[in-house]
């Protein structure tokens, strides 16, 4: 991995885990002085997260971290319910054995985080288990797709897993998504799939009557 390219994920992961907010200017020389290289390395990875939708960038006005707005937000969800419902029927399709012991486990961890209300490691094993999910799916394209997508919403996302009672509740979604993989329903679940994007669709549309 080139340089440039690593510096393109760690400035991409520190937007999505928030220590550059919403709204926030990306300034080249402070950014290649905290990423420790040059700045023809940081407009590369300011172009590459364009590109991403995590970016914008205007003429005299220099990059700062996209705002999303929550219709942005619901017709990121709505495209990730099409796209993850494949990725979680094709995972009860090919998951392991071995796969089914490690969903599991994130789900108990979950479990423990949920109870605990630790927001931020339940978001974390959020992102994990959809992640997970889509590896053991084996379809490359909808996995590459719903990971841009997700990344796109991503402030949105730690949003929910804060609210009051919305770790648990997403819990039970996710319980049932993977009971269905590692039963290996493919109808049940990609149906719990899209059951549980529609409740996230439900709590955004919500926010926006507010």
């Amino acid at each position: 991995m080139s340089r440039t390219e690593v510096v393109t994920d760690e400035l991409r992961q520190d937007i999505l885990k928030g220590r550059f907010e919403p709204g926030d200017r990306l300034l080249e020389i402070q950014l290649a002085e905290d990423y420790s290289c040059g700045r023809a390395a940081i407009r590369s990875a300011l172009v590459e997260l364009t590109a991403e939708g995590l970016v914008e960038r205007e003429a005299n006005r220099g990059a700062t971290v996209r705002r999303i707005t929550i219709t942005e937000a619901i017709q990121i969800t709505e495209a990730r319910s099409a796209l993850e419902s494949l990725i979680a029927a094709q995972a009860a399709l090919h998951a392991t054995s071995d796969d089914h012991a490690e969903l599991l486990a994130i789900i108990a961890d979950m479990h423990d985080a949920a109870d605990e209300s630790l927001g931020r490691a339940y978001s974390e094993l959020n992102a994990l288990l959809h992640r997970r999910l889509r590896e053991m799916s084996g379809h490359t394209i909808a996995a590459q797709l719903v990971a841009n997508l997700r990344d796109r919403a991503a402030h949105h996302q730690y949003r929910l897993a804060l609210m009051p009672g919305r770790s648990l509740e997403s819990l039970g979604q996710h319980k049932a998504i993977v009971e269905a993989v590692v039963a290996g329903d493919e109808d049940a679940a990609a149906q719990a799939m899209t059951d549980h994007l529609h409740s996230v669709i439900d709590v955004l549309n919500r926010w926006g009557d507010a």
